[in-house]
C-alpha cells in the first residue's frame, strides 16, 4: 500500500517499481471537484515475475490527502482499510469449513511517502505513522529526492531516523523481530539508510548507448536504479528481492496475530454479556 499527499509521485513509483502501470487518473474538473470527497483506495493485482518465481502482488493505492484543508482523523480510513482485510481473513479462518486456502488480501506493507521538504516531519507524517506502525509494516520514503541536494538528503533523512526514534515510531525492519546476530547486521544497514530517497519513472531514456529508466532534467538525467543518484534499487531489493517473505512473515504473525486476538476477545466478553457489540476499532 502507499500513502502520501497528492504530487509526490506515488503511482508513478508503484509503477517503476512493478514493471506495470497503477493508473487512477481520474477527470480533472473544478478545484472544488477534484478535492475528494470520500477516499477512494484503487486494489490493481500485478503477476510479476523474481528470479524465475512468478507472484501475484496486489498494489493497494491511495489518492492523496495531506493537502487537503482538514486533515483531522484522515488515517481513519486507512486504518479501517487495513483492519477490514483482516476482519475478512479472521472470518474466513474460524469458519466450520474453512478453505484449504484463504483468499490472503491482508496489508503486508505500507510504502509512506514523506514530501522532500528537507526540514523534519511534519506533524501529520508523525501522528500518520504512528497509528499505521502499530498495524501494519511501514517503509518510509522521501518522494522525489532529486528535488533536495545530497547533503540536503543526508540532513533530512538523519533528522527523519532522529524523529522516528523520539516518537517511538518503529518502521520496518523492527528490531525486536531480528532473528539473529547475521539478521541483525543485514537490517541494521537498511535502518541506517531509511527513509529511501527516491525518484520514480516510468520514463527509458538512452544513456551511453544503454536504455535506462530515468528522469531528464536541464542538468542531466537522473538514473532511477543507480544507487549514486537515488535509494530506488534499495527499496526495491528490500519489498521484492531480499525481505519480501519477511516482511509477509512479521505481517502475518505479528499484526494480524495482535489484530485476531483482540477481535477473539472481544467476542469473549460478548459471550459472556460483558460487552456492547462493536467490532475491532480502527481507532488505536
Amino acid at each position: 500500500a502507499s500513502k502520501r499527499q497528492s504530487g509526490l509521485g506515488k503511482s508513478t513509483l508503484m509503477n517503476t517499481l512493478f514493471k506495470s502501470k497503477v493508473s487512477r487518473k481520474s477527470v480533472m474538473g473544478t478545484p472544488e471537484e477534484r478535492i475528494p470527497k470520500t477516499i477512494e483506495i484503487k486494489s490493481i493485482s500485478h503477476d510479476i515475475e523474481e528470479k524465475g518465481v512468478r507472484m501475484k502482488l496486489t498494489v493497494i493505492d491511495t489518492p492523496g490527502f495531506g493537502d487537503q484543508i482538514n486533515n483531522e482523523n484522515c488515517w481513519q480510513p486507512i486504518m479501517k482499510f487495513i483492519n477490514d482485510q483482516y476482519e475478512q481473513y479472521l472470518q474466513e479462518e474460524i469458519n466450520i469449513d474453512r478453505k484449504k486456502r484463504i483468499p490472503d488480501s491482508r496489508v503486508h506493507c505500507c510504502i509512506y511517502f514523506i514530501p522532500p521538504t528537507g526540514h523534519c516531519l511534519r506533524p501529520l507524517d508523525v501522528e500518520f505513522m504512528r497509528r499505521l506502525s502499530k498495524v501494519v509494516n511501514i517503509v518510509p520514503v522521501i518522494a522525489k529526492a532529486d528535488t533536495l541536494t545530497l547533503e540536503e538528503r543526508d540532513f533530512f533523512k538523519k533528522k527523519i531516523r532522529e524523529e522516528l526514534r523520539a516518537y517511538s515510531i518503529d518502521v520496518y525492519p523492527q528490531k525486536e523481530f531480528d532473528e539473529d546476530a547475521e539478521d541483525r547486521l543485514i537490517n541494521e544497514k537498511i535502518r541506517e539508510m531509511i527513509p529511501f530517497a527516491v525518484v520514480g519513472s516510468d520514463q527509458e531514456y538512452q544513456v551511453n548507448g544503454r536504455r535506462l529508466l530515468g528522469r531528464k532534467t536541464k542538468w542531466g538525467t537522473i538514473e532511477v536504479e543507480n544507487i549514486t543518484h537515488c535509494e530506488f534499487a534499495y527499496l526495491r531489493d528490500l519489498l521484492i528481492r531480499t525481505h519480501m517473505q519477511n516482511i509477509k512473515d512479521i505481517a502475518s504473525s505479528i499484526h494480524y496475530e495482535m489484530y485476531r486476538v483482540r477481535r477473539l476477545n472481544e467476542n469473549n466478553m460478548q459471550a459472556n454479556g460483558l460487552a456492547d457489540h462493536h467490532p475491532a476499532s480502527p481507532e488505536i
